[in-house]
């Protein structure tokens, strides 16, 4: 293992025996050599990578894709059948609720517990007891027994320890879900600091916007095996682009079945949210869609064919300054006739975080809510063949940096984002900068909230005011 490597996951795989009832398990142990009574699941497969030091990655997949069965065996606490883990530094580990607790003994008794176990001495314990009790935040429950907690204070506790002791290595699983949004918040604050001080992260969650993000690489698992790794914002799309995938083949079965059964109500619906090419699509326009790149992925049934950013007089442009006015052009073409139909966009910056995302749908809500006026565009019948174009407008108040539009045509079954169909999504479909002049105007941060200040004198009895 290199200088620089902490985590070195070689061929790691994972078999569970599943028996089918006791008697079975039973026989196995008396009758080891005779057969099986068993079957075997494969939680891992083969699962190699290696993580450096000071490196923030995050893992994801569907549920029962192995995540969580990979973190207990890099944190110690689960044997691989066959591979080879190297992990160098200490760990802190925040996998199952309340695990390396005991219920019977109080959250101060189980703060010391857990130093002993991660190796940590009774006087350096003492050092950061305070500081572990303030972060947690659970009032006199500290001297309570455990098994009297919530699991949002289960939670607070447990983090608390592993991010207090400042370990080399920090690795979460999903326990995080279950507190309140203050406390996750608070705890992001403290893996965003732990990070900057080199500590490296890897975590578990199913929150792909923090994926992209909070971490600089990830990883995909499906079905225990690594099907992606790379650049965060890379591996999330394609977990997307499967997802979406997965959902076709989840409603094209329904329709099969439909069929089958002679059950015309489901086929109908089916039929409303069935991703498959249109069999009016013509082999010109098939092979128009399927020209694709990697960064997109959707059903088809229409798609977006081109996305440019324009400046107020409508010319072509990637550098605005704060107050200009900015027009995203989004064009897309259906490939059957439609309606409920939603032309989006998304605004990131260079570090994946999400400023900004608007589609006509939101503008049709605002219009069905009698915010807005005008003729809302969801409910209108778009035919085979159309090409449409979408002016998204709006007055530049973002900060300095390089941001990012992504930029979708979806199906919304439902008039208020319940039940989406994407059609086809594109990530890094235009690019502009925001600058500033410093000598004219200047901010600091993600937006411009156009504040303004007044200054007061309060020495004198008299008010004088100074207006900026």
């Amino acid at each position: 293992m290199s200088s620089d490597t902490v985590i070195k996951v070689e061929n790691i795989s994972k078999c569970y025996q599943i028996f089918d009832s006791p008697q079975d398990r039973l026989k196995q142990i008396i009758m080891p050599g005779d057969k099986k009574y068993y079957k075997e699941f494969w939680a891992l497969r083969d699962v190699s990578f290696e993580v450096r030091k000071g490196e923030s990655v995050g893992i994801i997949g569907r549920n029962g894709s192995g995540k969580s069965t990979l973190l207990q065996i890099i944190s110690g606490t689960l044997t691989p059948t066959s591979g080879n883990v190297e992990v160098s530094g200490r760990v802190a580990a925040l996998l199952e609720l309340g695990s390396g607790f005991n219920p019977e003994y109080t959250g101060r008794e189980n703060v010391y517990l857990n130093g002993s176990i991660l190796g940590i001495s009774r006087k350096e314990m003492e050092n950061i007891y305070d500081e572990i009790v303030s972060f947690a935040d659970i009032g006199d429950f500290i001297d309570q027994p455990v098994k009297t907690y919530s699991s949002g204070m289960m939670v607070r506790l447990a983090f608390a320890v592993q991010a207090c002791i400042e370990p080399e290595i920090l690795i979460v699983d999903e326990a995080l879900a279950v507190g309140d949004m203050l406390f996750q918040k608070r705890c992001f604050a403290r893996m965003k600091a732990l990070a900057e001080k080199g500590t490296t992260l890897l975590f578990v969650t199913h929150d792909i916007e923090m994926v992209r993000t909070f971490t600089s690489r990830a990883i995909l698992l499906n079905s225990g095996e690594v099907v992606k790794e790379g650049p965060s914002a890379d591996v999330v799309l394609e977990y997307r682009r499967r997802m979406h995938k997965e959902e076709s083949e989840y409603f094209q079965r329904l329709l099969a079945k439909s069929n089958s059964e002679g059950g015309q109500e489901l086929n109908d619906k089916v039929e409303e949210e069935d991703t498959t090419q249109s069999s009016l699509v013509s082999d010109a326009e098939v092979q128009e869609v399927d020209d694709t790149s990697d960064n997109e992925f959707g059903g088809k049934d229409g798609f977006v064919q081109e996305v440019s950013v324009h400046d107020s007089s409508g010319e072509i442009s990637n550098m605005f300054y704060p107050g200009e006015h900015v027009v995203i052009r989004v064009k897309c073409k259906t490939l059957k006739t439609m309606n409920n139909l939603n032309i989006g966009l998304r605004i990131r910056n260079k570090t994946g975080m999400k400023i900004y995302s608007w589609g006509s749908l939101n503008q049709d809500i605002a219009i069905w809510s009698g915010r807005s006026g005008g003729k809302a565009f969801w409910s209108e019948e778009v035919p085979k063949g159309t090409t449409l174009q979408a002016e998204f407008k709006f007055q530049c108040n973002l900060g300095v940096d390089l941001y990012e539009i992504q930029a979708y045509i979806a199906q919304e079954l439902d008039q208020y984002y319940h039940d989406e169909r994407m059609l086809h999504w594109v990530d890094e479909a235009a690019f502009f900068h925001v600058n500033m002049k410093r000598q004219e105007y200047f901010f600091g941060g993600v937006s411009d909230l156009q504040m303004k200040t007044e200054i007061v004198s309060l020495n004198n009895k008299e008010k004088k005011g100074f207006v900026l």
